[in-house]
């Protein structure tokens, strides 16, 4: 095995360089994720009364919205950055859907009018 640098080899080199390249790739699809979330947030905020929660796990996010009475939790995932949907839970039957992010505003809409 050929030696770049002192104890370096090229093997390890490379191998640094796949997981760098990973790790570059991880932040640039959380960065999205965040740019979707605000691009989110904007459309619905404009029309309903809301909070942005990004901290501890999306189990104890959504008892958090339980708790308080929150009818409906929309959660932007790394899915979303491939089909342009939002999970949209709902408090009372725990059931949850995938929605489109142009037709979430429509989508709530008409879920406060039933």
């Amino acid at each position: 095995m050929k030696k770049v640098k002192e104890n370096v080899k090229i093997d390890e080199v490379g191998m640094l360089r796949n997981q760098l390249a990973r790790v570059l790739a991880d932040y640039d699809n959380l960065r999205k994720r965040i740019e979707a979330e605000k691009e989110v947030w904007e459309k619905v905020r404009s029309q309903f009364m809301t909070e942005h929660h990004i901290s501890g796990s999306i189990g104890k996010r959504y008892r958090r919205q339980d708790e308080i009475g929150t009818p409906f939790c929309v959660t932007v995932d790394f899915e979303t950055l491939k089909d342009n949907a939002v999970t949209v839970r709902e408090r009372d039957s725990m059931k949850q859907e995938r929605v489109k992010i142009e037709e979430l505003v429509d989508y709530l809409k008409e879920k406060f009018e039933e």
